[in-house]
């Protein structure tokens, strides 16, 4: 490959303002793309243009500021180009302002407190891909880790937004009885700020999310966002996830389909999430049937909220965070399971849904059910 005349080219067209939109461009040879990033580095001091491509190891890609005009990385050089997509978190109702609640429905409905003396998620390690976390608020204060800013590498992944401290508090709140306490209250979140003020980002944002938790050895990753359209770069790099042992659990999105789930939901290897509400039944707005695994609390749920404070939010994105927290009790106790297992172990534990009708509806799978999962015996049904 000729290195040298790509990183011209990159330099040439790359739009540092950032408005003409970003590609994603794969190799499909680790050593021309490690070559390809060790002379990226070397000219970056030369060319500063280069400064505002970023690679991602794990995805042996780079993610550049070109547009349309991108195009030419396939035609030129014979690479993988992908246009960089949007993604939007998971929330379909607006955020009511919520009481404190020691325990919130969703924690008790799905058993977790019943399963405290065991386990507690105890040196679990999640990443919480999402708009951030408020590190001020009490209930969170033993439950944050430093985690990272993409969107400004130097800040705190700091919350302008409420959706990630909101997914933060139902995992792992750990208020005692002055505050709220979440499914795992002792395991740690690692939060990674990829979305925006508005609820957005960038598929990039998201791969080089996925990246790092990879890198910092996280056992979960939640994933409370969505999107329509597939994305090849991003299943690719779940797949790698996966392969390194990370649970990848992410909502299945809001869109009343019998049929449906968003992407990543949609991929093979990540835990798909669907809402329940606190009859047990699916929930009006949830996304069900044979492409969901298993549904969790996800209607009027309150949990942690900017300053200190609390809101009540639905959405699938509230009950893909009770399954992360599950999963972080039952990998506490367990903690060389398998992705796949936790995923079979999931299904095959689910309570089932409240009635004949919501059993149709549901594709075959149930409810979660943290104290039948960390209780089960392998290969019996509760």
């Amino acid at each position: 490959m000729d290195y040298s005349g790509f990183l011209r080219y990159l330099n040439d067209h790359v739009d540092t303002s950032g408005k003409s939109g970003r590609i994603i461009i794969r190799f499909a040879q680790p050593a021309d793309f490690a070559e390809c990033v060790r002379q990226l580095f070397k000219h970056k001091r030369q060319h500063p243009a280069l400064r505002h491509v970023r690679s991602s190891s794990l995805l042996q890609a780079l993610i550049c500021p070109l547009g349309l005009r991108g195009e030419a990385a396939r035609s030129r050089f014979g690479l993988r180009v992908e246009q960089d997509s949007l993604v939007s978190v998971h929330s379909p109702a607006p955020a009511n302002k919520g009481q404190t609640s020691a325990i919130p429905w969703g924690v008790r409905r799905i058993g977790a407190p019943e399963t405290w003396s065991v386990s507690t998620g105890y040196r679990v390690r999640i990443g919480v891909i999402d708009t951030g976390a408020d590190f001020s608020h009490p209930d969170l204060r033993h439950s944050l880790a430093r985690g990272i800013n993409l969107l400004s590498r130097i800040n705190l992944p700091y919350d302008d937004n409420g959706h990630g401290t909101h997914i933060a508090g139902t995992i792992a709140a750990s208020g005692g009885s002055q505050g709220m306490m979440g499914v795992a209250p002792r395991s740690l979140i690692f939060p990674v700020k990829a979305f925006d003020h508005n609820g957005s980002a960038f598929v990039s944002d998201i791969i080089m999310g996925i990246d790092w938790c990879v890198r910092n050895r996280m056992h979960i990753v939640n994933m409370s966002f969505g999107m329509k359209s597939n994305s090849a770069s991003l299943q690719n790099i779940i797949r790698k996830a996966h392969n390194a042992g990370i649970v990848v659990v992410a909502s299945s999105g809001n869109d009343k389909k019998g049929r449906g789930a968003d992407y990543p939901a949609r991929y093979p290897q990540t835990i798909s999430v669907g809402a329940t509400s606190k009859d047990g039944k699916i929930a009006s707005f949830s996304n069900h049937g044979p492409n969901i695994d298993i549904y969790a609390p996800g209607e009027k749920i309150s949990s942690s909220w900017l300053g200190g404070g609390y809101r009540e939010m639905s959405g699938t994105s509230m009950a893909t965070s009770h399954v992360s927290g599950a999963v972080a009790l039952l990998l506490s106790m367990k903690p060389d399971m398998k992705p796949a297992e936790i995923k079979r172990r999931l299904r095959r534990t689910a309570k089932p849904l409240a009635s004949t009708a919501a059993r149709a509806k549901g594709g075959g799978a149930g409810e979660i059910s943290a104290a039948r999962l960390l209780r089960a015996k392998p290969g019996r049904s509760s």
